[in-house]
Parts: structure tokens; sequence; C-alpha cells
């Protein structure tokens, strides 16, 4: 309701201000029109005011608790900041912790979750695509830990909680479905685990499912494509070359490139928390596919660049070898079904849509 209450004086010089108030708890009766303020008013008004402004604090302090791993990363800033836009106070896992709200993953290894937690996410990993990183043995090690160990971690932490959460949302990737030029998958698909990442992938998602005999909190699995934007990602080690004119596709161009929009990701994740009948795997992905070539051509076109010179394969397997080459030369054709099904609506479901947002705003 609003309540408009009229300044006024006796003297003509002085002109009539009107200001607009905010005040939802007050019935409409008591304030039928505009009324001249006299001190009585103005004492109302304050502690009206200051009432209000107590009650947003305190429920900003009585705001549900999301315990995110990896929540420095780039998709955990932006998970985050649709948890916290929610009204939802996140406490962020770290390495490195940074203020009162971050705890280290050691603390939970030894002292358990915090209390009052309304679901725990975990988005960690180590970025598998560092040009400055080795494939060795060492590299691989880290690669796992941040991703199966820390999956585990939290799950062992939360079957040992006095007071669970609700729910567990865990990500993983679209890897799980081996490279294929034909099939089209969804959530429903049950393919073989035929290559490095398909297996490491379906480890991943069994490091956070929870025994059979419990089944006291609900686990989502997100299986998340590439995530765009300008800030992190994919794309920031793109823009570079697309500015300077130099951008292009990555080899034949032909593999399949799923990728998904940052807010959408994680939106699906505020989705998930949010929804108690979701459950199961939700693909992290638009409903649009497009391949690395149609990809290549469209940032080109938002940001107003040829995208003519391709980065060929073997480039791409000498910075990285294999299989992380592998990762940017074949895709899979991915549709998330279950997502749309379950009621999620995308903010960018088109690759169009979505890298003329990142590209021309600022």
């Amino acid at each position: 309701m609003h309540i408009y209450v009229q300044l006024s004086s006796t003297n003509s010089q002085q002109k009539v201000v009107s200001k607009q108030v905010f005040f939802p708890w007050v019935p409409a009766q008591v304030f039928t029109g505009p009324r001249h303020l006299d001190l009585e008013c103005i004492t109302f008004c304050r502690f009206t005011y200051t009432l209000q402004l107590l009650l947003s604090l305190g429920l900003k302090t009585m705001a549900q608790r999301v315990l995110v791993g990896g929540g420095t990363g780039f998709v955990g800033r932006y998970v985050c900041r649709t948890l916290e836009n929610a009204g939802y106070k996140s406490l962020i896992i770290s390495r490195n912790p940074k203020t009162e709200n971050h705890l280290t993953w050691d603390e939970i290894e030894s002292t358990g979750l915090p209390e009052n937690l309304k679901a725990v996410i975990n988005l960690a990993g180590e970025p598998v695509l560092n040009p400055f990183k080795r494939w060795d043995e060492a590299f691989q090690k880290t690669i796992h830990d941040s991703r199966i160990g820390t999956t585990n971690l939290l799950k062992k932490a939360i079957m040992n909680s006095k007071n669970p959460p609700n729910v567990f949302v865990t990500m993983s990737a679209v890897g799980f479905y081996p490279p294929d030029q034909v099939k089209l998958y969804d959530e429903y698909s049950s393919p073989t685990t035929s290559d490095y990442w398909s297996k490491f992938t379906t480890n991943w998602e069994a490091a956070g499912k929870f025994p059979s005999d419990f089944n006291e909190v609900r686990h989502v699995i997100v299986r998340c494509g590439v995530v765009l934007e300008r800030d992190g990602g994919a794309l920031q080690q793109m823009l570079p070359s697309f500015w300077t004119g130099f951008g292009g596709r990555y080899g034949c161009g032909t593999q399949w490139f799923p990728w998904i929009h940052a807010d959408d990701i994680a939106g699906i994740f505020l989705h998930a928390v949010e929804n108690s009948d979701v459950e199961g795997v939700l693909n992290g992905v638009a409903p649009e596919a497009n391949t690395n070539s149609q990809f290549a051509n469209t940032l080109g076109t938002a940001m107003w660049r040829p995208s003519l010179i391709p980065l060929p394969a073997f480039v791409l397997r000498a910075m990285f070898g294999s299989p992380r080459s592998s990762m940017l030369l074949e895709g899979q054709n991915v549709y998330p079904k279950r997502t749309l099904e379950s009621g999620y609506q995308f903010k960018y479901p088109t690759l169009e849509s979505a890298l003329t947002k990142i590209i021309r705003s600022k």
C-alpha cells in the first residue's frame, strides 16, 4: 500500500511538497487521503521508517543459509550472487578464506557442516584447460581431488550432520556423454563410458550419490556445458583473439558446442535449491544446439569482427595434450529435457541472445 503525506504551509510563498512513503503494515483506513503534516505525523513517519529498517535488517540476519563449495570461482560467483538476490545467505568454502563467511575444506572435514543450512552446493574444481599446467600425474590428481574429493567430503559431512540440509546440489559436466556427431543426448540417455571424460564424470557424479538407505536429503546433479560470460571461463580466453580480428573455429568446427549463459547456470542451481520436487540429473545447457563454427560466427557477428582464422587441431593438441584437447576438438549434442520439464525457464535460450547480451553490455 502506498501512503501519500502532504507537506503544506499557510505561508503562500512556500511550495507544497508531496512525498511518497511506503508502510506495508499500516491498515488502509488509517490513511484515507492526504493529511496536513503536524508534529504527531512527523513522529509517526520517523517511527515507522525506523521500524521498517530494523525489520529489514532482521530479515537479512534470519536469511536461510546455503553452503557453496568453490563459491569464489567463475561459476561460483554467479551462483552466490543469484542466491543472495533471492534472499539467501551464502557461506563459501575456499582454499583461501577472505571473510567471516568463508570456511576452509579442512574445517568442514574436521568439524562438519555449519548449523541451519537450507542447501549445500559444490562447484569446486581446478580449471582443466590451463595451458600453463602440464597434463602430468600431479595435475591429474589435482583435477581429481578438487572435484571428486570435495564432493565426497561434503556428502560424508551431510550424512554425519545431526541437522542435514534439504538438498545437495553437485556440479558435473556434459562430458558424461561421449562425443558423437549424430546422437542427441538428454538426461534420460544412458550412454556407455567409452572415453576419459565420460569415465571421469561418471565417478564424479557417483561421489555425490547417497546410499540407498539414506533418504533425508535430495540430490541434484547439474551437468554443465561451456559457461559463457566475459569475466571468466572459455569466453574470456577467446575474446582477445576475436577483438583483434584473429578469431575463428577450433579445428574443423563441426563438433558440437554445448553452452549456457552464466546467469542461466546460476538460475538452474537456484531452481534446484528452491523446488522440492526437483531431483536427479539436470542438463545445464541451453536448448539451442550449436556447432563450434556456428559459435565462432555468432561471436564474431556480435563483436563486429571477422571469424575467419581457425585454430588448427595440431596447435590445440600441442598446447593441452590428450585428453584435454578432445574437450575442444570433440563435442556432444545435449538437450536440457528434464531441466525444461522441471519448470526452469531460460533467460538466454539462443546463442545470439546470450552473446549479444554479453558483448554489448557494459
